[in-house]
């Protein structure tokens, strides 16, 4: 019962005290998390898990959507823009056909985001 207090005391802590980029690294890694949970579930055939961690990962990208300032990052960020709707669009197909194979078609950008992401910000901060 303590551990599990801890742990959460932990994980509040430590999302109210991060800085903008490792909120943005903790959601990507939540979308990498929730993407594999569901093709897990796709493959043990269970829709309804498969399904609310689709969705979850889906809402992920539209906040990095919205989130998205493409007035001050240009070309650049409509590239952006473009890319995570792709991912949200496939999450949507794979979620309707309840598709491995989309699933697995996606998820490699789902990592490459995030570890994009990741390595940018090692590298503004002199780790990399």
């Amino acid at each position: 019962m303590y551990a599990a207090n801890a742990y959460n005391t932990y994980k509040n802590n430590s999302v109210n005290f991060a800085s903008k980029e490792q909120l943005l690294i903790m959601l990507l890694d939540g979308a990498v998390k929730f993407a594999g949970k569901a093709k897990q579930a796709l493959l043990n055939k269970n829709i309804q898990e498969a399904h609310m961690n689709l969705v979850k990962t889906q809402d992920i990208f539209y906040e990095l959507i919205v989130s998205l300032d493409v007035s001050k990052a240009g070309e650049w960020g409509e590239s952006l823009r473009a890319l995570y709707q792709f991912i949200v669009d496939k999450l949507a197909d794979a979620n309707m056909k309840k598709s491995v194979a989309t699933l697995d078609e996606v998820m490699p950008f789902i990592e490459d985001v995030r570890d994009t992401w990741r390595e940018a910000y090692k590298v503004s901060k002199g780790k990399a």
